[in-house]
C-alpha cells in the first residue's frame, strides 16, 4: 500500500536566537529527520532570527509541525499544507496573544470560508460592523495585520527542504 503525502511550507518569522536550535530539534521530531534551517536576522524585531524550510509528508504533518513549534510562545510562525488526495489544503498562523489560527486553502492559496461559516455569521451579526468583523475574524486578520511586517523583512529567503521518513 502506498502513503499519501504531500508538501508544505514552515516560515519561522520570529525566534529568539537561544530557541534557534530547539526549533530545529522540533522539527526533527515531526519530520523524522535531521534539520538545519539557514536563519537570518529578522530585521522587524531586533535580535530576533527567521528561517523558512519546506517539507514533505503524510497529510496531517502541517498540524504537527505546529503543535511542536507551539512549545515556545514568543514564536511568530506560519505553516502551510498543500492539498492531497482527500485532503484540503491549509495555512495555519501563529502570533503571541493571538494563539494559532488555523484555516483550509484553495489550490491557489486562497483562504476558504465556507458557505456555513457565511450563513452562521450573517444569521448572528447584529449589525453591518458586527458582519465586517466577523469576515475579519474568518480570514485571519489580526493574524494577518501582525505577521506582515515580518513576512516582507523575509522577501526573497533561501529556502531547504525537509522530507518526512516514512
Amino acid at each position: 500500500m502506498q502513503r499519501r503525502s504531500t508538501q508544505g511550507v514552515v516560515f519561522v518569522h520570529s525566534c529568539p536566537k537561544a530557541l534557534c536550535q530547539h526549533v530545529e530539534w522540533a522539527l526533527e521530531r515531526v519530520i523524522g529527520a535531521p534539520v538545519s534551517l539557514s536563519w537570518a536576522d529578522q530585521p522587524a524585531a531586533h535580535g530576533s532570527y527567521r528561517a523558512e524550510v519546506a517539507w514533505t509528508g503524510v497529510p496531517g504533518t502541517g498540524a504537527k509541525l505546529v503543535a511542536a513549534l507551539r512549545a515556545w510562545p514568543m514564536l511568530r510562525f506560519e505553516v502551510t499544507e498543500e492539498a492531497s488526495h482527500g485532503n484540503d489544503g491549509e495555512r495555519m498562523s501563529y502570533v503571541p496573544g493571538h494563539g494559532v489560527y488555523r484555516a483550509p486553502t484553495s489550490a491557489n492559496g486562497d483562504l476558504v470560508v465556507t458557505e456555513q461559516q457565511l450563513r452562521t455569521l450573517a444569521a448572528t451579526a447584529t449589525s453591518i460592523e458586527a458582519f465586517r468583523h466577523g469576515v475579519d475574524q474568518l480570514l485571519g486578520a489580526a493574524w494577518d495585520a501582525d505577521l506582515e511586517v515580518y513576512r516582507h523583512a523575509g522577501d526573497g529567503s533561501q529556502t531547504t527542504w525537509l522530507h518526512q521518513v516514512v
